[in-house]
């Protein structure tokens, strides 16, 4: 009997959503974490936080260590969660932005829109992993090499030979006058 292998990376389950969306995440947030870490001073021109470029650097290397943990890993749940977290110290920190005299308010509005959007895939994502079993499911077993006789074919054949057929296979009394006019006839119930 052959067991086929495991189509997913994460604990026997064949929910391959989730496993591709996590995978999207982990590069999502790669490409992210390069952004932060090559361009700080562009954001923090852009979203009125001069001043603030190491914590965006700082912020690019958590997000480029998160990406790498879910596409490494073979549970990437405590990674999304991992994910979720940062989520939410960006929108605290974008929220910062927002007081004062910011020039940028309404760049840094969008940008709270474009992370509260990923942060509801993270959620999402981080959610469904956590409700799986951490227990792996049992392989799945070929039983194609099977044909379905206990005995194999060829001891199959002929062996219906050996049993006493009954010699009456005829239909029921009542059914008789339909179904075998050979026989003799009943006559037909009146209505």
């Amino acid at each position: 009997m052959r067991y086929e292998t495991e189509r997913t990376r994460r604990r026997g389950h064949a929910d391959t959503a989730t496993d591709t969306l996590a995978r999207g995440l982990g590069i999502f947030s790669i490409a992210l974490g390069i952004m932060e870490v090559a361009a700080p001073r562009t954001l923090a021109r852009a979203l009125g936080m001069k001043g603030q470029e190491g914590l965006i650097a700082g912020y690019g290397l958590r997000e480029i260590a998160t990406g790498i943990g879910i596409l490494a890993s073979k549970d990437p749940t405590p990674w999304i969660w991992g994910r979720v977290a940062g989520d939410a110290l960006d929108l605290a920190t974008l929220a910062t932005a927002l007081e004062g005299k910011n020039p940028k308010k309404e760049n840094v509005g969008i940008a709270m829109a474009a992370v509260a959007g990923v942060t509801a895939l993270d959620v999402y994502c981080a959610q469904t992993l956590s409700r799986e079993s951490p227990h792996p499911l049992p392989p799945m077993q070929d039983y194609s090499d099977r044909t379905g006789f206990p005995r194999g074919v060829e001891q199959s054949r002929g062996a219906a030979s050996d049993f006493e057929v009954p010699r009456d296979f005829r239909a029921p009394e009542a059914m008789r006058p339909y179904t075998q006019p050979d026989l003799p006839q009943r006559p037909m119930p009146s209505m």
